[in-house]
């Protein structure tokens, strides 16, 4: 399928058909890394149930086991049992959570624990985060990857200040470790709006789940300031909801064929940023809708443009591009100049890509202007970055002879895309993957 090696094309399917299916998703990435780091830090063993089992929640796996705890299970079962935190190498490979969601925890191991990972993640920015650590009492070297936490056994934690306008993953990295801090921790955003929002609601709620003091801004107006108090962090239980922002590129299939498509476990409140693509395609003409915990989305004869800030969920800027590149009216794509940051920079990537199948996008100071064009079939670059590749997918759809270069980077956090993508597109019933 295309799927062994970086320089591999993939036919993206093409259908002329409205597509018809139901998809049921593995877990969501950003809990089950959160879910990990706080079972490795609490004060006995946890089950996560619902794991994802991708390479990023594989890498933080590794690193946690690395670092000493001891996490067993099949599956999309996990038993995590904390252990004395020891020196060793973590291997962030492309993972945003695993190379700022570990420094904090990696400051109270006992000895050097040393951080790397892919060549294109060592242009990632990460200062924000070691900085902040070096004020609160950390001993590190280096400023990118690769670079050296010398753990103590514990840091003294306290007040600090950071610009977390790059990424809410400084927020939420400082935070996750900071009751085991010896006086906990109060963060302090100074700078450009936060990116992501929902991502950090989403640490505050966890952390609170496992009865960590957490005080945060209740109004978004007023100063950005989170304060996490010192004390145990408790072992507990966690279901993982299914991923939303994976679940994306199915419900667009939907939407740019004028078919439906229906994904179960949908949760009716939640911090996941995903859940915004309810109102997405709502704005450009499609129809959303949960029954008995099952989202189900209609797509309309023809998508219409949106102009719409997406600031609070970057994540979902590939699949609303995508979207906007079929639509019959022109979209603005604001608020999104931090995804220059990400896997990749991936607003050059999308009007790169976009602009070489035929379309007619623009980049602005923050985001994307995407006019209507005939787009034709062509090879579609990835970067590496998984949410590229399921934008290139959705594309094809509509447009023949779309070949996708490494489909196989979507296993970062949807190992089985090509299955998935497949099966809902076929026109028999092919077990959970796909109904008619």
């Amino acid at each position: 399928m295309g799927e062994d090696g970086p320089v591999s094309l993939w036919p993206a399917p093409q259908v002329d058909v409205p597509v018809h299916a139901t998809v049921t998703l593995p877990g969501s990435k950003s809990i089950t890394n959160r879910a990990l780091v706080l079972a490795a830090l609490a004060d006995g063993p946890s089950t996560i149930t619902g794991a994802l089992r991708s390479r990023d929640t594989n890498l933080m796996i590794e690193a946690l086991r690395a670092l000493g705890a001891d996490i067993s299970g099949a599956g999309d079962t996990l038993v995590v049992t904390p252990a004395p935190l020891h020196a060793g190498t973590v291997d962030c490979g492309l993972a945003g959570t695993v190379m700022r969601f570990l420094p904090p925890l990696a400051a109270l191991s006992t000895g050097e624990v040393h951080f790397d990972g892919d060549a294109q993640a060592r242009v990632r920015p990460l200062r924000t985060i070691l900085d902040a650590l070096r004020e609160l009492g950390a001993d590190i070297s280096g400023d990118t990857l690769p670079f050296t936490v010398r753990g103590a056994g514990a840091l003294r934690g306290g007040p600090v200040t950071i610009d977390a306008s790059g990424s809410s993953q400084f927020v939420s990295g400082l935070l996750l470790s900071a009751a085991r801090f010896e006086q906990g921790i109060t963060v302090h955003h100074s700078g450009a709006a936060l990116p992501s929002m929902p991502h950090i609601e989403m640490t505050v709620e966890m952390l609170r789940q496992a009865d960590v003091k957490v005080e945060a801004p209740e109004d978004p107006r007023a100063p950005q300031t989170w304060t996490v108090l010192p004390g145990p962090i408790r072992a507990l239980d966690r279901e993982v909801e299914p991923d939303l922002s994976n679940a994306t590129p199915f419900l667009a299939a939907a939407a740019v064929t004028g078919g439906e498509v229906s994904i179960p476990h949908w949760p009716r409140i939640t911090t996941q940023p995903g859940d915004v693509i309810r109102e997405i395609v709502v704005r450009m003409g499609g129809e959303a809708g949960i029954v008995d915990g099952v989202l189900t989305v209609r797509g309309p004869e023809q998508l219409a443009g949106i102009d719409i800030d997406l600031h609070d969920v970057g994540e979902l800027t590939p699949t609303v591009a995508a979207l906007a590149a079929l639509a019959d009216s022109p979209s603005r794509l604001r608020g999104i100049a931090h995804l220059r940051g990400h896997e990749t920079d991936r607003l050059a990537a999308l009007s790169t890509e976009i602009n070489r199948l035929g379309g007619r996008v623009t980049e602005t100071e923050d985001g994307l202007e995407i006019e209507p064009a005939e787009l034709h079939g062509g090879t579609w670059h990835s970067y590496a970055d998984h949410r590229m590749a399921t934008a290139g997918a959705i594309l094809g759809l509509r447009v023949p002879d779309v070949r996708i270069e490494d489909i196989g980077t979507t296993a970062k956090t949807l190992p089985d895309f090509v299955a998935l993508w497949e099966r809902m597109l076929d026109p028999e019933p092919a077990g959970q993957g796909a109904a008619r």
